[in-house]
């Protein structure tokens, strides 16, 4: 998947994240893009480890795993801003 891909893969999945985390989130078109694909970064990771597989090369998840990981970094993000 090239660039281009990533990019609408990431937006598209942020926005899914962001549909389903219940509240508020202010996010730009930037921050849920990138919010998309850390999530899918995140979901491959959280993958790996469930399979038993290395943990420490990072790949890109499915689409499902891109919502779930997404959805852990909002969660840690809505955490860490409720500390302040």
């Amino acid at each position: 998947m090239g660039l281009c891909g990533w990019v609408i893969f990431g937006f598209v999945a942020g926005l899914v994240a962001r549909a389903i985390m219940p509240g508020r989130q202010t996010m730009g078109f930037i921050s849920t893009t990138l919010l998309g694909i850390a999530g899918s970064f995140m979901g491959g990771l959280l993958a790996s480890m469930l399979r038993g597989g290395s943990w420490r090369v990072l790949q890109p998840s499915s689409f499902l795993g891109a919502i779930v990981g997404a959805l852990v970094l909002l969660l840690i993000g809505r955490m860490m801003s409720d500390r302040r």
